[in-house]
């Protein structure tokens, strides 16, 4: 309980500071670098370092996608990827308060899952952004549960990239369903793990290339993580 009320101390004492940064700071990049050492900060006081393990380089222009297995995973994508970055959320996180607004204010794509009209609306507008140029950072799973387990992917993050032809890079996150379980509310310290795997480019036109790339990411995470396959 001691630790769980410190770092909850901690992690709110920085998200203000950053707000209020991110009020204040004119343009986009210097936001999301604001956010960066904020979430590297704050993951350094709590106990949580982050490291980072390169299995092949992140292209300039490319969508990641990770693993989901904690509230923490945000923080440490945030804390890890450049600031060129955006990254693609669950619209429900635009009316949390405090957080809603910090993530506006670094350009996050609020996405609509329940209204079938609005999720694909957010779709054309996060797969125009990625064929204009933009980086994204995607959740293909959408969600995590309390079990261990890799789960389906969504194709959204797979079909903007097929449509921008651009590679997409799989992370797996490691450590944080040790540090912050999704089936409780106590934090625990330790080691938090990044695995940036080798980026997959998409394949011929002519060829399905959303699934394509959605399996193909999938399998490489799966065997990277070790935790087998979700249900």
């Amino acid at each position: 309980m001691p630790y769980t009320l410190y770092c909850a101390c901690i992690f709110l004492a920085l998200a203000l500071l950053a707000l209020l940064a991110l009020l204040i700071v004119p343009t986009l990049h210097a936001r999301r670098q604001v956010t960066r050492a904020a979430g590297r900060c704050s993951l350094a006081l709590m106990g949580m370092p982050v490291h980072v393990k390169w299995r092949g380089a992140l292209p300039e222009h490319c969508i990641v996608v990770a693993n989901h297995c904690s509230y923490l995973d945000g923080v440490v994508l945030a804390a890890t990827l450049p600031p060129r970055f955006g990254f693609v959320i669950k619209r429900e996180m635009s009316r949390v308060p405090l957080a809603g607004l910090l993530l506006a204010r670094i350009g996050s794509y609020f996405v609509e899952r329940g209204n079938r009209a609005g999720s694909a609306r957010d779709a054309l507008r996060v797969m125009r952004d990625a064929a204009s140029g933009s980086s994204l950072a995607f959740f293909p799973e959408g969600t995590f549960r309390k079990e261990p387990g890799l789960l389906r992917f969504h194709t959204g993050a797979f079909a903007a990239a097929e449509r921008a032809r651009v590679p997409v890079v799989p992370l797996v996150i490691r450590g944080t369903r040790h540090c912050f379980h999704p089936g409780g509310w106590l934090l625990r310290p330790g080691r938090i793990e990044v695995e940036v795997l080798a980026s997959l480019d998409p394949p011929p036109a002519h060829v399905d290339g959303a699934a394509t790339l959605r399996d193909a990411a999938r399998a490489a995470i799966l065997a990277a993580l070790g935790e087998g396959e979700g249900t």
